[in-house]
């Protein structure tokens, strides 16, 4: 299995590693002030299925030819980017306050696939993600133990770690939109939410 010694690293780095603000911490905040936590729970599902592909193609060697063919990166890292801008623009506008019982999280429509689709695409398409998972995750692998059962602890360190995370931004999002809500700034909390998702979109296009 695992050295104790290797966990008591690996844990505490990778933590604050996942805390520190990026594409997809900001993707969960803006979600969970938009959309709320319940449907941002399926931009996660995504979002955890494309980590852990990530981590696994690391240690599996994957990830350095991805990394040596950049235009797949490109591609998806604009496709993701344009679709993030899209959906920012698309809040931005709906700024009209809306008519009373209606809830913020009705402005936008996206299906759960689309949600889904976007975790997952914001996932894969960061370079920085891949480029991190291959200097952090195979300097644990011990070559002299069974590699599949130190992968699946290590996997689910991450995804548990990434998962709490997520949960963490998103539910802090969903604070800032009641609060918002409740004080009448609809149309600031569209602007806000809005001017975020786009920037999130730029910063996976051309981060």
């Amino acid at each position: 299995m695992i050295d104790p010694t290797v966990l008591t690293i690996f844990i505490p780095t990778f933590f604050f590693v996942s805390v520190t603000p990026g594409m997809c911490m900001t993707l969960a905040l803006t979600m969970g002030m938009t959309i709320g936590v319940k449907k941002t729970f399926y931009m996660m599902w995504g979002e955890l299925t494309g980590v852990a592909l990530v981590s696994i193609a690391s240690v599996a060697g994957i990830a350095g030819l991805m990394l040596a063919y950049p235009l797949l990166f490109t591609a998806l890292k604009y496709a993701g980017g344009a679709y993030l801008f899209y959906l920012g623009v698309k809040m931005f506008r709906s700024g009209e306050k809306l008519p009373k019982g209606i809830e913020q999280n009705r402005i936008l429509n996206i299906s759960r696939r689309s949600l889904m689709a976007q975790g997952f695409v914001t996932a894969i398409a960061n370079p920085k993600g891949w480029a991190f998972m291959i200097s952090l995750l195979p300097p644990f692998i011990n070559p002299d133990k069974p590699l599949l059962s130190q992968l699946t602890i290590l996997v689910s360190i991450i995804l548990t770690t990434e998962f709490t995370c997520l949960l963490l931004y998103s539910n802090g999002g969903r604070t800032l939109s009641r609060f918002l809500g409740k004080s009448g700034n609809i149309h600031l909390l569209n602007g806000i939410s809005g001017l975020l998702m786009m920037g999130v979109g730029i910063w996976l296009a051309f981060g």
